[in-house]
């Protein structure tokens, strides 16, 4: 008897090693066929620019009691503080932006990348000084030496939101100098169109539009106590008699439950048929996240917006944390790190779905990867005339169909976006 449980052991023990083996070892792209050539281009030129849409949505006033992450109350890290509780705007940051970087080259192709909060003093500070003169081809070479120098001061946050930027820059200019949309550098098309849910709490405008998949933003937590339960759970049953038995609805917690209130909140909404809780807890509670996925059952574990790069997601995985993962291209690292990001998903068969992925570029991946089911957009606000939503609707190459609302990136070379330069930032 002893021999065998030892024996089980050492086989537990065995298998034990050879999974920590895997997660060690890096998930190795290979380089893609258009990086094996220099470019004959320079990088000659970096700012910081503010741009618009060539054809920007008419101004309107939106229809009384429209939904808006500003404006209403909306569960936060900072609502156990009740001065910030009835609004995000009372805490948004202010003068800490996000940003877009153009890059010139000597040949005349210009890139734009966006990066996300704070990351352009960095970019204009250090990166630039790094990456004047060199071949923007060089995508992996010069990711990796804006990585490594930033090591000193930190990889996540506003470091990763400077690299991000950059990075995106450079691929834009990949795909204008050679003509191709970005999704096609990255292996083209998986699929001819990508199933697309929308977020906010304007339900009835978004199904009438023709979505069949919303994700709904948690009103309440835990520092609301029961009533507040009460008032996510009519946000929920709303907008499952929104979609219909066939459609999907998803919640967004923004980082701010903890584990018991998840536990309860998934039981209470179980006849809903949640499709998936996303960013219930601080990003980084690793532990947290794979507690909450062994014990709930009834609707899938989401996160990954606030996580950055290949090592945060890895730790992600080391501890069985989410079924979904949810980088952000303008904030994990750039298209260069969700590609990897991506292919350590894809080694486990784990989903990603980037956070705003349809309005900020991360569709491309989604797109030319089996692993990218979905895509996340934000519909205009309502209230506004036909010709706003005609425009959404010829931004984002929407069409109909079984899932409901379906849409397209951009088929024009690089980002494929109708922008154009305004001033400096």
């Amino acid at each position: 008897m002893g021999q065998t449980v030892n024996k089980e052991k050492s086989l537990n023990r065995r298998k034990f090693m050879q999974a920590a083996a895997a997660l060690a070892s890096p998930i190795v792209l290979p380089p893609l066929v258009w990086s094996q050539e220099k470019s004959k281009l320079k990088i000659t030129g970096i700012r910081l620019v503010k741009t618009k849409p060539k054809r920007p949505y008419p101004d309107y006033k939106p229809a009384p009691n429209s939904w808006s992450t500003e404006g209403v109350e909306v569960s936060a890290p900072l609502n156990i503080y009740p001065e910030y509780k009835p609004s995000r705007s009372l805490f948004a940051p202010k003068g800490v932006e996000a940003f877009t970087v153009e890059v010139t080259t000597d040949k005349g192709v210009l890139g734009y990348g966006d990066g996300g909060p704070g990351g352009g003093p960095i970019v204009m500070g250090h990166l630039a000084q790094l990456m004047m003169g060199r071949d923007p081809f060089d995508t992996e070479r010069n990711w990796d030496i804006n990585w490594r120098a930033t090591e000193s001061y930190g990889q996540e946050g506003v470091t990763m939101n400077a690299i991000s930027g950059f990075d995106n820059a450079l691929w834009d200019i990949v795909g204008k100098a050679l003509g191709e949309p970005i999704y096609v550098l990255l292996g083209g098309e998986t699929k001819p169109r990508i199933a697309a849910y929308c977020t906010g709490n304007d339900i009835e405008q978004h199904v009438a539009h023709g979505f069949k998949r919303v994700k709904v933003a948690m009103p309440f937590g835990p520092p609301s106590g029961h009533e507040g339960m009460e008032g996510n759970l009519a946000l929920v049953e709303r907008a499952r008699k929104a979609v219909g038995p066939d459609g999907d609805v998803m919640c967004d917690c923004w980082m701010s439950w903890d584990e018991p209130y998840t536990i309860e909140m998934c039981r209470l909404m179980e006849p809903y048929r949640v499709k998936w809780v996303e960013e219930v807890l601080p990003p980084y509670d690793m532990s947290g996240f794979g507690r909450l996925k062994k014990e709930i059952h009834s609707t899938l574990i989401a996160t990954g917006e606030h996580i950055y790069g290949r090592y945060g997601f890895r730790r992600l995985l080391e501890v069985d944390g989410a079924s979904i993962w949810q980088p952000d291209v303008t904030w994990c690292g750039g298209i260069t790190e969700l590609r990897r990001i991506g292919a350590l998903a894809a080694a486990y068969d784990i989903p990603v779905i980037p956070h705003a992925g349809g309005l900020n570029g991360g569709v491309e991946w989604s797109i030319s990867h089996v692993n990218g089911p979905w895509a996340e957009l934000f519909m205009p606000p309502p209230g506004g005339p036909k010709e706003a939503y005609d425009l959404f609707d010829e931004n984002y190459e929407i069409s109909r169909g079984p899932e409901g609302l379906y849409m397209h990136p951009p088929r024009k070379p690089g980002w494929g976006l109708n922008l154009e330069v305004v001033g400096t930032a």
